[in-house]
């Protein structure tokens, strides 16, 4: 009898002591000193940003960014604008992120465009003799190219170009730190075609292209959450994200307290017997 009510006594501490689930949990999900232009759980959208003084676009995870431009804006009567913004993120980025394979980036920009940048083989148009491009918005990951967007949708004036990258086979999800840093693409061609005659009349159109910085100007990362635990920083794989992957010992413990379980029960038939 005496034998049963040990086992039950330890059976009882066992259930009692507390399961770690590696590290503090608390602070990998609250940690003052993280970089709030870095990638987290809560915040997993890309920014774009331009300064003309040093002629310098940019991208990281912070919607506040005091030193950027509101607007990147391009003007020429008559002649090519030619764009070529390439926003790398800065800092560059300093955490091993992992994307869902069934999610989707999601892109959003404001373009505001005037003149001309369809090639139509048309010599009475600025773009004629098929030198224009359209817009390409592409997102890479370090030397890696996740996907081009080609929008043939634009107006002249103001418009919000909105597009999704599906991931597939050839996607590269995990990015392992600053080996894979985040760049966006921006690129157009189009062309202006203004003219004066007698110092009063003008014909043709002028060009203008104009992006707008901060909140409207972004891209979604599919980001699993997963992607920032302690043990997944240090190393580890993600594998669906099992219950027992969030709570390491977990495991060790049930197991423990089975076996105990039947050591109690064959012990109490040795004792009725």
């Amino acid at each position: 009898m005496r034998k049963s009510v040990c086992l039950a006594v330890f059976m009882a501490l066992m259930m009692l002591v507390p399961v770690q689930a590696g590290g503090n949990v608390a602070v990998q999900q609250a940690d003052p000193a993280d970089d709030p232009r870095q990638p987290t759980e809560e915040n997993k959208t890309l920014y774009m940003y331009w300064n003309s003084t040093n002629t310098k676009a940019w991208t990281h995870f912070d919607k506040v960014e005091n030193e950027t431009m509101e607007t990147y804006t391009e003007e020429e009567a008559n002649g090519v604008i030619d764009i070529d913004l390439k926003f790398r993120m800065e800092p560059t980025l300093a955490k091993r992120i992992y994307m869902d394979p069934d999610g989707l980036f999601r892109g959003s920009f404001d373009i505001f465009v005037e003149g001309d940048w369809t090639n139509d083989n048309d010599g009475n148009t600025a773009c004629g003799q098929n030198d224009c491009d359209e817009l390409n918005i592409s997102l890479s990951a370090g030397p890696n190219l996740i996907d081009t967007h080609h929008e043939t949708g634009l107006v002249q004036g103001a418009n919000t170009v909105v597009f999704n990258f599906a991931i597939d086979e050839t996607t590269q999800i995990d990015w392992d730190g600053d080996q894979f840093n985040p760049e966006i693409r921006v690129q157009m061609k189009l062309r202006g075609n203004q003219q004066t005659t007698n110092l009063v009349f003008q014909s043709g159109e002028p060009a203008k292209f104009e992006m707008t910085m901060g909140e409207v100007s972004k891209i979604e990362l599919p980001i699993d959450d997963a992607s920032f635990s302690e043990e997944f920083q240090e190393g580890g794989e993600i594998d669906g994200g099992s219950g027992s992957e969030d709570a390491p010992g977990f495991t060790l413990v049930v197991a423990s307290a089975a076996i105990a379980m039947a050591v109690f029960v064959n012990s109490r038939q040795e004792d009725e017997d």
